[in-house]
């Protein structure tokens, strides 16, 4: 198959394809039909705009075919006022029930972290899922980098409030991994400039998507910035040259919530014209 077809019987001729392609890879003049440009396979994303828009179907890209392709519901839309009451719901769960999550459910999360934004659909995020007979001995790896941190960045650790972080821990409190049933890696090589921003948004839509399978979520803050302890890159075992860009507790949240907090006023500067 070519990079892609185009269905002549229903193509409305309209465009549309080619006025969303990102890296416009697809030429079109009225009262002909979309074609690839001379460059088209090396330029092309495989984002499937293209399929996406076209609302004949008419347009199969090799990579993406639209019986592939589930169509929108549009029953399933939200209006705003859900939209503003779920995304200012979401909570930070720290205590969680002593309940496993099943793996199902984590493979559910990302399969649909997979469709985050990433830079030029490159899709570099790579996942490791750490199970409850992991997660005590690898926080307190992380209370090894603390007391490390202390030792030789008494600044850091002071800005961090690591010792009494380390004394909670001491005295019992998980305060690194908060007792959670699964923690959630995201990694990708240390090279990739999208890296960063992709595993980001990565773990956002699966922190967001949690929700709706009754699970709770809190970024795993202390967990990354140890990621890169010796102790703990053994630990992890990471394919060579690969870093670790965020991680995630996931568990069933102890107890519901329900009022919705305030935050500060957003600080913006209009240039509208």
């Amino acid at each position: 198959m070519n990079l892609f077809e185009v269905n002549e019987e229903t193509c409305m001729q309209d465009g549309i394809c080619a006025e969303v392609c990102p890296v416009r890879v697809i030429a079109f003049e009225n009262g002909a039909y979309p074609r690839p440009v001379a460059d088209a396979e090396d330029l092309c994303l495989r984002c499937g705009h293209c399929v996406a828009v076209c609302p004949t179907g008419s347009l199969s890209h090799c990579a993406i075919l639209p019986e592939h392709c589930p169509p929108v519901d549009q029953e399933l839309g939200i209006s705003a006022e859900a939209a503003a009451q779920f995304l200012r719901g979401r909570r930070s769960i720290r205590v969680y029930k002593d309940r496993i999550v099943p793996q199902e459910d984590l493979q559910r999360l990302i399969e649909l972290a997979r469709y985050a934004p990433s830079g030029h659909n490159s899709q570099g995020a790579r996942w490791i899922v750490l199970g409850k007979s992991n997660l005590h001995s690898l926080a307190g790896t992380v209370v090894d980098w603390m007391r490390w941190v202390i030792a030789h960045k008494p600044d850091l650790a002071a800005s961090m409030h690591l010792e009494r972080t380390v004394q909670r821990w001491e005295d019992g409190e998980d305060v690194v991994l908060r007792n959670a049933p699964a923690v959630i890696i995201a990694h990708a090589p240390a090279d990739d400039r999208f890296a960063p921003s992709t595993c980001t948004l990565a773990l956002s839509y699966l922190d967001l998507a949690a929700t709706a399978l009754g699970l709770g979520t809190c970024w795993a803050g202390y967990f990354t910035a140890a990621a890169t302890f010796p102790p703990m890159k053994a630990a992890l075992d990471l394919p060579a040259g690969h870093q670790v860009f965020g991680s995630m507790m996931v568990g069933y949240p102890a107890f519901s919530y329900q009022r919705l907090p305030s935050r500060k006023t957003p600080e913006i500067l209009w240039r509208l014209s």
